[in-house]
């Protein structure tokens, strides 16, 4: 049998791990919050996870090369088993790069939210952008694909995951697409900005 101080401590871990009115927060997101090109613990997931660690749980189902396809796939699974109060849907990226038609996103992502509410959790819709080799009309279509989900369904919204250095490719990793190390505390701060927990 377990002595009295044995079990304290075990009792005070437990609720250390899930105190009381802590929320779920789900990311659904592909390499940008899947810590792609750093090292363990440097993404701003992670960052995210030890920040809010003593009040929230933080549990991150972002796989690198993810779309929206594959996510409208995966995302009922990853409701029923983490039973979120918050999902943060980051995906649309390698959609972008892929070219895929702008109505198409839109209709994943939609459908994203709609699963997520229908899983009583709320939604923070983090949007994304393209490089402008990408051509103006498309990456305008793009952009607005965000901006219209966001007037259409009012989550909570980051236009864009890299507002605070967008224009500083020295910040980028040599692909000019995911962010180095030193940037993945701003993002984890944009992020959690707008986290909906009240």
């Amino acid at each position: 049998m377990l002595s009295v101080s044995v079990r304290i401590g075990l009792l005070t871990a437990l609720l250390a791990i899930a105190p009381a009115g802590a929320a779920t927060i789900l990311v659904f997101g592909d390499s940008l919050s899947a810590g792609y090109g750093l090292q363990p613990g440097q993404g701003w997931v992670t960052l995210l996870q030890r920040d809010l660690a003593a009040r929230h749980r933080v549990i991150n189902a972002s796989q690198s090369g993810e779309t929206t396809d594959g996510g409208l796939t995966r995302l009922p699974q990853a409701l029923r088993q983490h039973k979120p109060d918050v999902v943060v849907l980051e995906l649309g990226g390698n959609d972008g790069l892929r070219g895929l038609p702008t109505a198409r996103i839109a209709s994943n992502l939609q459908k994203m939210v709609t699963l997520s509410r229908q899983a009583h959790a709320k939604v923070l819709l983090v949007g994304m952008a393209l490089p402008p080799n990408y051509g103006p009309q498309y990456t305008a279509e793009f952009r607005a694909v965000y901006d219209t989900l966001a007037r259409r369904n009012r989550p909570a919204y980051v236009p864009l995951l890299v507002v605070s250095f967008e224009k500083n490719l020295n910040q980028f990793q040599p692909d000019g697409i995911h962010p180095k190390a030193e940037r993945q505390a701003d993002m984890m701060r944009t992020v959690k900005a707008k986290l909906p927990l009240h």
